[in-house]
């Protein structure tokens, strides 16, 4: 998973914009289904489209600079922003309404196939973004799987996407420490605003929260994870630059910071949780089943119903169930095939590290071997390098397996960051489609290249979680034509995690849209996946404060797999899979219903 959306959502703003997850209906798709690509663009259209998709972006890039710094856009390391803020909520909408008549007011018509995409996603964003601004998220602004103190600590060790090289870097990281004080007594103002409503999270979830909140409170600024960089001072540094920054670091966190991180766990602990609620699922809220569609549209990109998400979760369950079946007993194990996940991981057999380096170098040598397969099925890759880390010991409690793409300009590689706490416990059966998922030619091969196809700015760092988590998956898939799943434990291990992918969209559902109890979801876990109690507690509360956004990893990787098998019984043996890949990925992210437009005139024109 690309890492802000491992963690959840970037914050309100990054559900009412281009962030991953945004689409409203399928007008757009039909309407590039309905139009080819003008044989001669109108220049004055194509000037128009690109000046809105500029301003949208620049717009939506000063909203929300934490979320640009994560896409690869370098220009707002010293920002934060206060989206949550509701008069700020209210400017950008009122922006987007703007941007809504004059897109509307462009002859589609008149544009060349990559202006007409930009018009389509345009289009499905805006109306997203409009359509989900009814509903006041801002009043949950944190929760555990995102709170912007949480996501800045994770930049305090000069690892990730907030470079820590440079004096000026130093300083630009200070400048938004300064501003979460006021960042977070935005959010409790908007907490009490949530308690006053009835719009509050689920108990269960909060209490999670609680402990990370504690650990970021230091007794003195020297204690603090936010003292890191000074910590870590490099020895270049001029003797001014390094007392001043020390200085004002120190000055920083005791004056302002670690006061209002101090505020916000005391908030939490004594007013908050008090009044959050029992009941697992957003239909719960004012508003709930409304509020819970418009975010399975905007997550899945799609207009499928939680009523109908459920049952494709429920046939893909049973589906790859069958799948256990047949490798269960070549891995020696003769039981009911929905019990194999739990049996597999208590063989030691499949647990045979001692160090978390013999982990990533299997990872090493997997990404070698991948490499060596790639020409056959991509005429299309990225030049951006991929490397493999380990994920720093800082973070790495915290942290998932997770992707972070280059940086525009070139100074950072795509990273596939690998997680190992406990070597012993790290299983080894799921690691090949882990690496296919977050390395190449998954998330790499899509992001990586997407900043390298000269698109506009709000296409280069946007995207949908649909077609970006939709893609990873259907690459773990390719596996299979790599040879890579010879061993039937690496196959289960490519079962086992569709299988997440699939249970997901049961519970999801379940809990937000048929009233299943945040029980009743860790049951059908345990069953379905084999989790311990502890892991599947874990996932089911992911979803619980983030409703829609785990749909739409298996809606896309279904709907990629459909057109790939659409094209080929189109095409016959005219059908060339590379060809396919380099359709789906060389105008970057899109819908779902624009990308079936694009591949269905592909077909046309192939034949």
């Amino acid at each position: 998973m690309k890492q802000i959306f491992k963690l959840g959502a970037l914050a309100t703003a990054a559900l009412l914009a281009c962030a991953p997850g945004f689409a409203a209906d399928n007008a757009a798709g039909q309407a590039a289904a309905a139009a080819p690509a003008a044989s001669s663009a109108d220049t004055q259209a194509a000037k128009q489209i690109n000046k809105l998709a500029d301003e949208y972006y620049e717009a939506y890039a000063r909203f929300e600079p934490v979320w640009a710094t994560e896409s690869g856009d370098g220009r707002f390391f010293d920002q934060l922003g206060l989206s949550i803020a509701p008069r700020n909520r209210d400017r950008q909408m009122a922006l987007y309404r703007g941007y809504q008549k004059r897109l509307q007011a462009i002859p589609r018509d008149r544009l060349n196939a990559r202006d007409q995409a930009s018009h389509d996603i345009l289009q499905f964003e805006l109306n997203a973004a409009l359509r989900l601004s009814a509903f006041p998220e801002h009043l949950l602004p944190l929760d555990q799987m995102f709170n912007m103190p949480a996501f800045l600590a994770n930049y305090a060790g000069g690892q990730g996407a907030q470079p820590l090289a440079t004096a000026q870097d130093y300083r630009a990281y200070l400048s938004r420490l300064t501003q979460l004080a006021p960042y977070i007594d935005q959010a409790i103002a908007n907490m009490r605003e949530g308690v006053k409503r009835g719009i509050v999270h689920p108990r269960e979830p909060m209490q999670s929260l609680l402990p990370q909140l504690k650990q970021l409170v230091a007794a003195k600024p020297e204690d603090s994870i936010f003292y890191t960089p000074i910590k870590n001072l490099p020895a270049g540094f001029s003797d001014a630059d390094k007392t001043k920054l020390t200085a004002d670091y120190r000055k920083t966190l005791a004056d302002n910071l670690n006061p209002a991180l101090k505020r916000l766990a005391q908030y939490v602990e004594q007013d908050y949780l008090p009044a959050t609620r029992t009941t697992a699922g957003w239909n719960a809220l004012p508003q709930g089943e409304a509020w819970y569609a418009a975010r399975v549209a905007a997550m899945t990109t799609t207009t499928l119903s939680p009523a109908q998400i459920h049952e494709i979760g429920l046939k893909e369950v049973a589906r790859i169930q069958g799948e256990y079946g047949k490798i269960g007993p070549k891995m020696g194990y003769d039981g009911p095939a929905a019990g194999l996940p739990r049996w597999v991981s208590q063989q030691q057999k499949y647990k045979p590290f001692t160090s978390d380096q013999q982990v990533i170098e299997v990872f090493q040598k997997l990404d070698a071997t991948v490499r060596t397969k790639l020409p056959a099925l991509f005429v299309l890759t990225p030049k951006a390098p991929l490397e493999v880390r380990l994920e720093p010991e800082l973070t790495r409690e915290t942290a998932s397996d997770h992707y972070t793409s280059p940086a525009a300009d070139g100074s950072r590689p795509g990273v596939f960051w690998s997680v190992v706490n406990d070597p012993k416990q790290y299983g080894k059966t799921g690691m090949v489609t882990l690496y296919l998922h977050e390395g190449q030619p998954g998330h790499h091969f899509h992001l990586a290249l997407t900043q390298e196809l000269g698109l506009p700015n709000f296409r280069k760092f946007g995207g949908n979680t649909a077609f970006t988590e939709g893609w990873a998956l259907y690459a773990e898939t390719l596996g299979k034509e790599m040879g890579l799943f010879e061993q039937p434990e690496d196959y289960f291990g490519h079962l086992n995690d569709e299988m997440l992918r699939a249970a997901r969209l049961v519970v999801d559902t379940g809990m937000h849209s048929k009233g299943w109890s945040r029980e009743q979801a860790i049951a059908y876990f345990k069953d379905t996946l084999g989790y311990s109690d502890l892991e599947a507690r874990a996932q089911i509360e992911r979803y619980m404060v983030m409703p829609g956004q785990a749909l739409a990893y298996k809606i896309g990787a279904l709907k990629i797999v459909e057109l790939r098998q659409r094209a080929q019984a189109a095409l016959g043996d005219r059908f060339k899979l590379p060809e396919f890949h380099k359709v789906v990925l060389d105008e970057g992210t899109l819908p779902l219903a624009v990308l079936e437009a694009k591949v269905d005139r592909w077909i046309a024109a192939s034949k």
